[in-house]
Formats: C-alpha cells, structure tokens, sequence
C-alpha cells in the first residue's frame, strides 16, 4: 500500500476514492499521524439535524490497520466502534470500503452518474483527536474525467475540477460540510456581500435556471436583512447543494451549507412564469434550511454544544429551532417578494388544518415531542398522527402565536426576540430561560403563562383570537370526507387505509390501518367502492350503512355511522393595512 502524506498541518488525513461505481462502493484510507497505543475510531450513529440513530456504521466493511507496511490488529467493541493494537507515535493507516445507495441527504451515494456523502458516513472518528486539523482528499479515476466536486470545506491543493485536498480545522467542521461529485450545472450570486454557490444535479433541459438563482438571491438578502440588517452574516461563502429527482424532498442544514433533494418537476421551467405549487414548496425548503444558518447551527440548545455521535442527543428545544424555523421559511418568502398576502395565508391555512387534524395535540406538547423526535417523529406508523404531534407544525403555529401576542401588545415582535436571542447568546447555546427571559424583557411582562400553555401544554392555541387582530379573517368550510370519518386512505384502488384517527366514526366503527375497503351496503344495496368520494352518492340521506372490508384475507362487514358534517379552517384577508406590518413589513 502506497504511503500517504497528508498536509503538513493535518494530524488526520482521509483519502477517498470510488473503488467501484456499480457497486456503489467508495473506498477510504484513513491516515494517523500520531496514533495512541490502543487508538479508537468509530463511525458516528447519526448525523445532526436529523434525530434518529442510524447506524452508518452497518455500511462499513473490510476494515483493516498497517503500520511500516505491516498488519495489526483491529478489534471491534460494539456496534460502531473499533481499537487498533498498534505502536504509538508511528503512522498508522487503515483502509475500508463504504456501500454508498441513498438518495436522501443524510447518507452517502455512488453511481456511474453521481457521488455525494456526508462526513458521518465515510469518515472514522479518531478518538481523542477530534480537535485537530482534519484534511480530506477526493480522487477521481478514468471513469470521473468529467465530473467535478463542490463542497463546503476549505480547498487547500486541488485540480479545475475541485478534486484534490481539502482542510477542515477539525472533525465537528469535517462532518458538516457535505460532498457533491459529478457532472452538475453550478451558477454563483452574492447575497448580503458574500458568495453564494448553486449546485443543481439531475435537472432535466426545462430547467431555468436563470429564474431559480434569481429567487434564491432575494431569500438570501431577505435572511441576512432579518437577522443583521445591513451587516455581514456570520458565514464567508455558503454552499448550496441540490440533487433532483423523479420524486423526493427534503433538506439538511450545515454551518455553511445544505443538501437539498427535491422533484425535477418541482424546478422552475423556461417559459412557463406561473408560480407552480410545487417550486414554492421548494422555495420554502431552500428558505427553511438558509434559516438554520443561524437558528440551530449557531444559535443551537445548550445540550448541543458538543455532539456525542454515538448516541442519541436529547433536547426538548426542537419546538424552537425546527417550529420557529419553519414559521420564517415561508413568511420570509412574502417578505422577499416572492409570494403576495394570498398565498402566504394559503400555506399557513394548510399548516393550521395540519394540526387541527391530528389527534396526537390533545396527547403529546411540542417540548415532548422534541425530546421524543428519536424514537417517534423520525419512526412514524399509523398511529403516529394519535399519539404525536410535529414539532415542525405545531411549533411553527407556537411561533405565530408569539408574534401576533407580541405585536397585539405593541412592545416589540418575535422578530426582535429572534434578535435579541442571536445577541444574548452571542450566536451560540440557548435555553429556554434564555427566550423567556428576552420575551420578560422585549414584552414588557411575564409570557411563563404561555411557555406552560403553548410548549409545555395540549390546549388548543388561540389562532382564532388572534389571527382576526391581524387582519384575517377565520371561515369555517365543510371539511373533506376522509377528515369527517377520521381517516387517511389511499384515493387510487385498491382502498386501503394507512391510519384511524382517535375518536373518529372509522374507529367506533372498527376499521383498522391497513384494511381495505371493498363497498358499502346501504339499505341492502351492496356497492363496490372505486373512490371514497363515491361514499356520499351511494349512501343518499342514510346515515347508517355496513362498510365491506378485507383484513389479512378476511371479509369483514363493519357497521359504520355516518357523521355530521366536519369543518375546517380558510384563512381570508380582510383587512391588509393591519396585515402588513406583519407579512410585509418596511424595510
């Protein structure tokens, strides 16, 4: 095996390259200048942002040590974790392959048209080295002529195509800064002074990409506006990586990037000016992972100050830093321009119904369901919706009720607060003390009332009070079947039911997930059901009727009550001089 020689001021050095493309296999010499007599390493269980255990280390394979060309011991000690009998102070050197065939953006993945991974997968932890300078090089072979990398870190010798060695100052910045490899279409803006890439891979002709930097800019500058006014932000340059697919979503953030995957169909396309639904939910990804360059990745809860990679990290936080987050991703998005009144209001009516058609508020807080996020947000089953409530949804409608208090009260804003907390904290580890002791101060009185009711409590938020001060006005419209009899169900045949709501007509009825509905007799009529929405026209005036079901081969007949029509909510905009100060305020 070839010696490797890392950067003079690198003590760990990484070398990867694509042992094969088909097999989705990287391959990874990890070099240690300095090693301990019975050196560690591990692999982390997770990755942050994203709360669940999930044992990267189960792609790791044929790890193997050599010192002065011989072999040496390696044994494992758990799940994660392996020691390397080996003579200290001597270059020790330890190969291993990583399968890499996940899309999302959590993982690692390799194809002949495609590389990206994250840190946490590929790269070994050395123990008790950690706060050293940590350099990375990516080598491309015959196969990868034309692709380039993009990535965060800071390039230290590397070719045109951005291949070559890059140095992080240790192994907390070395795992947050995501690699892209490949053929990708890149473009550049500047936003608030400082550099802005856009990687896009997978983008079909349609592209426009003219129109996406351009949209991408103005939330950017909206952002850095919010949280500095005209000064700087705390980043020199900011990486966006974007993979799109046939169908996907979603986002990780990073201190100075994120990877981002969403449909191809969702990309805006030459000539087409409508706004689709599908680019404004991208729009609000881009805009909800940009916020948490400052609201989680510096600006963080106190019990992440230093990450354990091992094991889960608890924090009850997740309310603050994913529901604030994703209350500013979309209103940001009125406030840059790119969205007027009507269609703000139309994103948080659906963010509103979200939560009024979840059982799982009236059981579980949003302080509970951020410390529950590992065991029950990221492993959802069809009870989730009864037994949780998100974090993400809820917290951003705990947000709003924070800001429309704040202003009602005329003392200040939540985005003062937002403010004053990046200050108090000096852009780093917060406690919940440390937003209610700003909200004492920027509001004039005490808001422990409604920390205990809003964070800590189930109780219904009061919206409907609120929202009319404002300006908008609530109307109460009939509500759509599957939400009457407390179910969600798939529309195309066959029928089956993915979850029974708590309290609804389909569980007093005694459906059950994963059935599927065959018909219905009314009146000793049998019907075959090819859509539920052809339930109303075959019941008429009758509210009993026998729901025909299968469930694990068996035909079961459930006798099923119809109920009384259900509402939902439709935000209207009744008054938009009250409105603006708070959709649209002057910059």
């Amino acid at each position: 095996m070839p010696s490797l020689f890392p950067p003079r001021s690198a003590s760990v050095h990484y070398r990867v390259e694509a042992a094969d493309l088909h097999a989705h296999l990287f391959h990874v010499t990890l070099c240690i200048d300095q090693p301990a007599a019975q050196q560690r390493v591990s692999l982390p269980a997770w990755i942050p942002g994203s709360y669940l255990v999930r044992e990267f280390s189960r792609h790791l394979q044929r790890l193997s040590a050599r010192q002065d060309g011989r072999h040496v011991a390696v044994q494992q000690l758990d799940k994660c974790t392996w020691q390397v009998e080996c003579v200290p102070s001597t270059q020790l050197l330890l190969t291993y392959e990583v399968y890499a065939f996940d899309t999302s953006v959590r993982t690692a993945w390799l194809d002949a048209q495609r590389g990206f991974f994250n840190g946490t997968s590929l790269c070994l932890r050395v123990h008790g080295q950690e706060k050293l300078v940590h350099s990375i090089e990516l080598v491309a072979d015959k196969a990868m002529a034309q692709w380039q990398v993009a990535t965060g870190l800071l390039p230290h010798k590397v070719g045109r195509h951005g291949f070559g060695t890059y140095l992080a100052t240790d192994y907390d910045e070395l795992v947050d800064c995501p690699f892209e490899l490949g053929p990708f279409w890149s473009a550049e803006f500047r936003a608030g002074g400082v550099p802005h890439r856009v990687v896009v891979s997978g983008a079909a002709e349609s592209f426009d990409s003219a129109r996406l930097v351009a949209d991408m800019q103005k939330i950017c500058e909206a952002q850095i506006r919010f949280w500095h006014d005209r000064k700087r932000p705390p980043h020199k340059n900011y990486l966006f990586l974007l993979n799109v697919v046939d169908d996907g979503y979603g986002g990780l953030e990073h201190r100075n990037s994120t990877a981002l995957i969403a449909a191809r169909r969702d990309l805006p396309r030459v000539g087409e000016p409508r706004q689709s639904d599908g680019y404004v939910t991208l729009l609000g990804l881009i805009s909800h992972e940009y916020f948490h360059t400052w609201n989680v990745k510096r600006l963080r809860p106190a019990e992440f100050l230093r990450y354990e990679y091992g094991r889960e990290n608890y924090t009850q936080l997740l309310w603050f830093f994913e529901g604030f987050t994703s209350y500013y991703d979309d209103l940001l998005l009125r406030r840059a321009g790119l969205l007027d009144d009507a269609a703000y209001l139309k994103l948080l009516n659906k963010t509103i119904n979200q939560v009024q058609q979840t059982p799982g508020r009236e059981v579980q807080s949003v302080a509970q369901s951020s410390f529950d996020a590992w065991v029950k947000y990221y492993r959802q089953d069809e009870n989730t919706g009864n037994a949780t409530v998100s974090y993400y949804t809820k917290g951003a409608l705990v947000a709003l009720c924070f800001d429309l208090t704040l202003r009602a009260e005329g003392h200040t804003t939540l985005d003062e607060v937002m403010r004053a907390l990046w200050q108090r904290c000096k852009a780093g580890p917060m406690t919940e003390a440390d937003f209610a002791a700003v909200l004492k101060e920027l509001g004039g009185r005490s808001f422990s009332r409604e920390i205990a009711a809003w964070v800590h409590g189930t109780r219904e938020l009061p919206l409907a009070e609120l929202l009319p001060a404002h300006g908008v006005g609530v109307n109460e419209e009939p509500a759509a079947l599957q939400q009457r009899l407390g179910l969600r169900m798939a529309e195309t045949p066959p029928l089956q039911i993915k979850t029974v709501l708590r309290g609804g007509a389909a569980e007093q009825a005694g459906l059950a997930a994963n059935d599927e509905w065959i018909g219905v007799e009314v009146a000793g009529t049998g019907w075959r059901l090819a859509k539920l929405d052809d339930l109303p026209l075959y019941a008429g005036a009758h509210r009993k009727l026998t729901a025909l079901v299968a469930r694990d081969r068996r035909l079961l007949r459930l006798e099923l009550n119809l109920p009384a029509a259900a509402t939902t909510w439709r935000l209207v905009l009744r008054d938009a001089a009250r409105a603006q100060p708070w959709l649209a305020p002057a910059a």
